[in-house]
């Protein structure tokens, strides 16, 4: 019983105000209700990888095929949609309630092998998307130059 102290929290809080304090809110940014909010993609995607080609399914549900634009560039890829949402209800004559969501929707994303962009396909029907991506065929002519 000899190795007991009392603790004064005023004293305490005197000679290093914010010390114990501030010990309180330590990890707290780690509890689920601190953390940011990852948006969740309006692009969901599923991509498969044959032996000689990528296929790509992206849903896209409220976008016009005439509202996207795919671009290819070696190995990345870039869905981009404009993206025009309006909803509203009326009861009788009376607007009662309306939403409206105007904006930009992209995602871009790398494969493992680069694209042949001349042979590369694309469809859209019921609101999802489907890239077919050949990979591009290694140059044979490539040769190791030896140093002199």
């Amino acid at each position: 019983m000899q190795n007991l102290a009392r603790f004064n929290p005023f004293t305490a809080l005197r000679a290093n105000p914010f010390g114990r304090f501030d010990e309180l809110f330590e990890g707290l940014e780690n509890t689920p209700m601190f953390r940011p909010i990852e948006p969740t993609p309006r692009i969901k995607m599923d991509v498969v990888e044959t032996e000689n080609a990528y296929t790509v399914h992206a849903e896209m549900p409220g976008v016009k095929k005439e509202d996207i634009r795919v671009a290819i560039e070696g190995n990345t890829v870039t869905i981009s949609a404009e993206v025009k949402d309006a909803k509203e209800r009326k009861e009788g004559d009376r607007v009662v309630q309306s939403e409206r969501y105007y904006g930009r929707e992209s995602r871009s994303f790398s494969l493992g092998h680069e694209i042949d962009e001349e042979k590369a396909d694309a469809h859209f029907d019921n609101g999802v998307l489907q890239l077919t991506l050949p990979m591009r065929a290694e140059s044979k002519s490539r040769r190791t130059l030896e140093i002199k």
